[in-house]
Parts: C-alpha cells; sequence; structure tokens
C-alpha cells in the first residue's frame, strides 16, 4: 500500500505550513479592517414586562 508511505506526503504537508505560517499569513494580518471598532458609550434601554392579556 504506497499511500501509507508518509515521506513524501509529510514533506507536502511540512511546506504548505511553512508557506502559510511565513508568507501568506504575515500578508493577511497587514491588512487593516474596513470598520474599525469605535469608542461609542453603551446605552441601556429600559425594557418593561410583557402585559400578557390572559394573566
Amino acid at each position: 500500500m504506497p499511500q501509507l508511505n508518509p515521506n513524501p506526503w509529510f514533506f507536502v504537508m511540512l511546506a504548505s505550513w511553512l508557506t502559510f505560517s511565513l508568507v501568506i499569513q504575515p500578508k493577511l494580518l497587514s491588512f487593516t479592517p474596513t470598520n474599525s471598532p469605535s469608542n461609542k458609550t453603551s446605552t441601556t434601554s429600559k425594557t418593561t414586562p410583557w402585559a400578557w392579556p390572559w394573566t
């Protein structure tokens, strides 16, 4: 069963992870998000209990 031989597949997995970690990931992390979070104050709304008609 040649598919159980880990020699070529381990190298492919290692090369793809190194490519992702060293090349692609820094390029993706350099982008700035389009909607940066703003420093809005949180407002709490007053909640009223629901008046059920059958109680």
